[in-house]
C-alpha cells in the first residue's frame, strides 16, 4: 500500500470528473452527518467553481496509485488571506495520514498564490478534523464566514515550509 506521501496532487474541477465526484461525496457525506442541513442555503458560506478557481482560487485531487483518493480547495477571502474549503478523503483512506498530506499541499497552493494566512472551519460532528487542524498550528478566531453548521474557524500564518 502507498503511503499518504505518495499522493500525486493535480489541479482539478470542483464540478466535473474526479474532483466533482469527490466533492459530491463529501456533500452527501455532510448531509448524512448534519440530518436537515440545507447545504445550498442561503446562510451555507459558497465554494463552487467560482470560489475555487484561478485566479483567487483553487481546487485539487490527490491520486494514490493513480486512484483520486482526497480532494480540497482554497477560496479568496481577502487580499493575504484564503479559505480551505471542501477538504476530503475517501473512507479507505482515512487513518492513514491522507488528510494531513492534503492539508499540507492546500498550504503550500495557497503560499504559491501569494496567500499569507490560511482561515478553515469544522463542525461539530467532525472532532478528528478539529484536532488536526489544531495540531497543524491552526489558532481559534472568531467566525469569519457565517458558517451555520461550524463550531471551530482556524486561522494559521503561512510561513515557509511543508505545512
Amino acid at each position: 500500500m502507498a503511503t499518504a506521501n505518495e499522493i500525486e496532487f493535480r489541479a482539478a474541477h470542483v464540478d466535473a470528473g474526479p474532483g466533482g465526484e469527490l466533492a459530491q461525496a463529501m456533500r452527501e457525506e455532510i448531509a448524512e452527518l448534519y440530518d436537515g442541513l440545507e447545504l445550498d442555503g442561503p446562510s451555507m458560506p459558497r465554494a463552487g467553481a467560482a470560489e475555487l478557481s484561478p485566479p483567487g482560487g483553487a481546487f485539487v485531487v490527490g491520486r494514490r496509485d493513480g486512484v483520486p483518493v482526497c480532494c480540497g480547495g482554497l477560496k479568496r477571502l481577502s487580499e493575504g488571506t484564503c479559505e480551505i474549503k471542501k477538504m476530503y478523503v475517501v473512507p479507505a483512506a482515512r487513518g492513514q495520514g491522507v488528510a494531513r498530506t492534503l492539508l499540507h499541499e492546500l498550504e503550500r497552493t495557497a503560499r504559491e498564490l501569494g496567500y499569507d494566512v490560511a482561515r478553515l472551519d469544522t463542525g461539530p460532528k467532525q472532532l478528528h478534523a478539529q484536532a488536526l487542524y489544531a495540531d497543524e498550528g491552526y489558532e481559534a478566531v472568531e467566525d469569519f464566514n457565517g458558517n451555520p453548521v461550524a463550531v471551530f474557524w482556524g486561522e494559521k500564518r503561512l510561513g515557509e515550509g511543508p505545512g
